[in-house]
């Protein structure tokens, strides 16, 4: 009986001394893991207690830690000086940061309700100079408006006239095709030569109203994808037409199509304006216009308008005054030309000083 009672007093003796083991392994791992410091060197985690007990368990789950480039705290950024641009550095890549573009002015018709206040505007803000020629005069109107082929077809009955005679000579044509509305492509080939002739149309200018109304009917132009054209494209579709030249173009351009950015470069009126304008000795060549006018951008169909009206408030003739003064001096020239030039070149390309009396009609508005 003594003995039995021993052996279980042992027993509990051995007992409480494990679990006062456990105990104190338990509380031993855990001291080491809440004291073991955190470590930030690159692609380290916390590194585990040493020498841990099997019975020990972690009370948390050690965190990763991030490394925080210094380059890309900091904010600081750095200058590229060939090119003029600040690149700054965002997870090991280098980001160039470039300066918004400046705001681009998308110009509409002249035409279209407020855009000549906007145009005016812009040009008083671009030059000095041409704001003072601007507060001058009344501001232009663009509301006349015809059919493009309409429009074409007065420019060629109009070419090396006075307004008079040419205004005489498309009254008679207008009431040949039956009136403005009945002025189609159809109805101009219809019209021989010799009708045409009879009422004051030379056969040159006969030939080319009949290459325009058979690009027309050909489907090489159109009414509508003349309107829906650019500038440039434009251009080199109309000049195509026999009798149909860049000077004329740049007038149909303007006055008919109120496109709001055309610069008639190799018209009289506006290089002697451009000239006025600048103080220059001579007349600025085409590539100086360009230059020149560069500034007046989106609005150049704008400012030519005004230079026509500088150019009369000095008393020197404008485009049309000149070249309606010289013409009948060159009409004898240029028939003894006409057959070597239609054979040299497609498309007569109208001389810088030629006439078109649809811009000495817009000029009067």
């Amino acid at each position: 009986m003594g003995e039995q009672t021993q052996t279980q007093t042992q027993t509990q003796t051995q007992t409480q001394a494990q679990l006062h083991h456990d105990a104190t392994a338990t509380a031993t791992a855990s001291a080491a893991v809440a004291s073991q410091p955190l470590t930030t060197a690159a692609g380290l985690g916390n590194a585990p207690p040493q020498n841990p007990s099997p019975s020990a368990k972690l009370p948390f789950r050690p965190r990763k830690i991030r490394k925080v480039s210094p380059d890309a705290s900091d904010g600081k950024s750095t200058q590229n000086g060939a090119a003029g641009s600040h690149r700054t550095a965002t997870k090991n890549k280098i980001v160039p940061h470039r300066a918004p573009p400046p705001t681009r002015i998308v110009a509409r018709s002249l035409s279209c309700e407020g855009e000549i206040d906007i145009a005016l505007r812009h040009l008083r803000n671009s030059d000095p100079q041409l704001a003072r020629l601007i507060s001058l005069h009344q501001p232009p109107s663009f509301d006349a408006f015809h059919t493009p082929f309409l429009a074409l077809t007065k420019s060629i009955l109009y070419q090396q006239l006075a307004y008079k005679a040419g205004t005489s000579i498309y009254t008679r044509f207008v009431a040949l095709c039956g009136g403005e509305a009945g002025v189609l492509p159809e109805t101009v080939l219809a019209l021989t030569p010799h009708q045409l002739r009879q009422i004051g149309v030379s056969g040159r200018k006969a030939s080319y109203l009949h290459d325009l109304a058979r690009k027309y009917q050909s489907g090489i132009l159109s009414d509508s994808s003349i309107v829906e054209m650019d500038d440039k494209s434009l251009f080199t579709m109309l000049t195509m037409v026999n009798g149909i030249g860049s000077w004329s173009v740049h007038m149909f351009m303007i006055f008919s199509l109120h496109r709001p950015d055309v610069l008639p470069v190799g018209d009289l009126g506006v290089r002697k304006g451009v000239q006025f304008l600048n103080g220059l000795e001579e007349l600025p060549r085409p590539s100086q216009m360009e230059q020149l006018c560069e500034k007046w951008r989106p609005y150049r169909s704008v400012a030519s308008w005004y230079l026509w009206r500088f150019v009369e408030a000095k008393g020197a003739p404008s485009s049309a005054t000149a070249v309606a003064a010289v013409a009948s001096l060159q009409q004898q020239h240029q028939e003894e030309q006409h057959q070597q030039q239609q054979q040299q070149q497609p498309q007569l390309i109208d001389p810088i000083n030629s006439i078109l009396n649809l811009g000495a009609c817009a000029w009067g508005q």
